[in-house]
């Protein structure tokens, strides 16, 4: 049997290919399937088929404990979600938006008489500010999930429309 090796063009075409398909599987194996956030450790953590890939420092809600009943209550929900779209143009560096209210959150805030709220992320910081200038990881979101702009730029990239998040206390 005998193998041609190609020359000259074809063969950097051909190890061009290869690094551009493996560049792709790499980074596909590197996709968090589920988003975990813990409220009361202030953490997220990106998992990967059940191990943790990162974990990153958040702030909450500037009412932060129990789970989101109302639009203005400033709590964080609690509760498994999805995370459904992006804003690349967000007044927050970038931000994921989370699918809430869920039929469970709109069913309560229903029997409460209010609003359940939306527009629940997560995202960087304010344009122009830094943690130093925010007073450092204190809570000071309306509901949303924050995190340095470092961490939104790696979870943009790690997390795809439809991973399942869950928000526990």
């Amino acid at each position: 049997m005998r193998f041609h090796f190609p020359s000259g063009k074809s063969a950097g075409f051909l190890v061009c290919c290869l690094v551009l398909y493996a560049g792709g599987a790499f980074a596909s194996l590197a996709q968090a399937d589920k988003v975990l956030v813990i409220k009361s450790k202030r953490v997220l953590m990106l998992i990967q088929n059940g191990s943790i890939l990162r974990e990153y420092q958040i702030c909450l809600g500037r009412n932060p404990k129990g789970r989101k009943t109302r639009q203005g209550d400033y709590r964080t929900p609690e509760g498994t979600y999805i995370l459904d779209s992006r804003n690349p143009k967000s007044s927050f560096h970038l931000s994921l938006h989370i699918s809430y209210p869920n039929k469970t959150d709109s069913l309560e805030a229903r029997r409460l008489g209010v609003s359940p709220g939306n527009s629940i992320m997560i995202h960087g910081l304010p344009e122009g500010m830094t943690i130093d200038d925010l007073g450092g990881y204190g809570d000071w979101t309306k509901g949303c999930i924050a995190v340095s702009n470092t961490a939104i730029e790696e979870i943009w990239q790690l997390v795809p429309d439809g991973t399942p998040i869950e928000i526990i206390p």
